[in-house]
């Protein structure tokens, strides 16, 4: 058995960036910016008027003064004149501002008769005006790699980017295996269970950005198992759910190997998760996880996000760990390196939950973070600072 740290050194050592792709704008929410986007236009391109009111030439601005009002500027519709001495311009939020005016005054602290406004006793002490390119220039970039936001998104149309470069999304071939297994809505048999983790992991993979190709159950038959192999073919990652054990039905990594698997690994110091399987299979990486439901969940926030991550180009490194303190004591941890199962109180403190079975789906469900203990570590006490990863 080899460390978690040095399994996804192991597993992020098979796996390179993928190329990218142009997409549109309108697609592009939740997509790794592959290159720097590079803005065509500045924000705003022109001096703007940042309130409603009247724009005047900014030395003339004092209380009391007298403006007699020229023109209007709206927002798609500035005023094309000058504005000169004693001159005014009625504008409203958005608008540019005209040449020769230096000031907006606010609609508030002016009165008007006719074409004639006066600046009141206590104007606000602002010009209420935006500076061309305050937002940001011709030329400025958003800056790659990052997972594009909807205010990245917002950004970048007001950039004039109708179109961004964005990493292709890795395609995983997912592959449950198992005679005890049926696809959820069909009638197991007396020694069958309904597939779970295929569709848990499915939709771990795609929420980190993945394409996920779910494969028929294979059974457990060396003949099942190359067939499905086969079907995985031009996947960017294959991932087996389960038979990656060492029992006289575990088949996974016996045809794998048979077939010309590059083993990286095989099995891991956690719990639980021990028996993984990593390699690269005909040129295709390839991850078998455990069929326990827990423990491959548990695995793939571990090791299959960090890979998702490392294809789209955001580089290579474990799944980012928080801390938090205890909420309560802990007995010494045993030789592998334990993810429990955990939630927080109202405090903010953090508690492993009182059932850890690798098979009990329900708990995880409610859980809110995987508590991680280091090999043979000590007890704890309530009030000490752990790691945690949060789901």
């Amino acid at each position: 058995m080899i460390p978690v740290s040095e399994a996804i050194e192991k597993i992020l050592a098979l796996l390179s960036p993928l190329p990218g792709e142009q997409v549109a704008l309108a697609d592009a929410a939740g997509r790794i910016l592959r290159k720097d986007a590079v803005a065509r236009r500045s924000q705003p391109p022109f001096p703007s008027s940042a309130m409603d009111g009247y724009a005047v030439p900014a030395e003339e601005a004092e209380p009391g003064a007298m403006f007699r009002v020229i023109g209007e500027s709206a927002a798609g519709h500035r005023f094309a004149g000058h504005v000169g001495p004693g001159q005014a311009v009625r504008i409203f939020t958005g608008a540019p501002v005209p040449e020769g005016a230096g000031r907006v005054v606010i609609q508030e602290d002016v009165s008007r008769r006719g074409d004639v406004i006066t600046i009141g006793p206590d104007p606000a002490d602002s010009d209420f005006i935006r500076p061309a390119g305050c937002d940001f220039a011709a030329g400025d970039a958003l800056r790659a790699p990052r997972r594009l936001t909807p205010a990245d998104i917002a950004l970048l149309a007001a950039m004039n980017l109708p179109e961004v470069t964005v990493s292709r999304c890795p395609e995983v071939a997912l592959l449950a295996t198992g005679d005890e297994l049926v696809m959820p809505g069909q009638e197991p048999g007396p020694d069958q269970i309904i597939a779970s983790n295929n569709f848990g992991l499915k939709a771990l993979l795609e929420g980190a950005g993945a394409r996920v190709r779910m494969l028929p159950i294979a059974h457990d038959s060396r003949a099942a198992l190359e067939a499905a192999f086969a079907s995985a073919a031009g996947a960017d990652l294959l991932v087996t759910i389960g038979g990656a054990s060492v029992g006289d039905h575990d088949l996974v990594g016996q045809v794998a190997g048979d077939m010309g698997l590059e083993r990286a690994f095989y099995k891991v110091r956690m719990r639980p998760g021990k028996p993984l399987i990593a390699g690269r299979l005909g040129g295709m990486p390839m991850i078998g996880l455990p069929g326990n439901p827990v423990s491959s969940m548990v695995c793939g926030h571990v090791f299959l996000l960090p890979a998702i991550e490392a294809m789209l180009g955001l580089g290579t490194r474990p799944r980012m760990r928080r801390r938090a303190p205890l909420g309560v004591d802990l007995p010494a941890n045993g030789p592998r390196e334990h993810y429990m199962r955990a939630t927080f109180a109202a405090n903010g403190t953090i508690a492993p939950m009182p059932h850890q079975d690798s098979s009990l789906l329900s708990v995880l469900a409610n859980a809110k973070a995987l508590l991680v203990r280091p090999p043979e570590e000590g007890p704890r006490r309530a009030g000490e600072m752990v790691d945690y990863i949060p789901l």
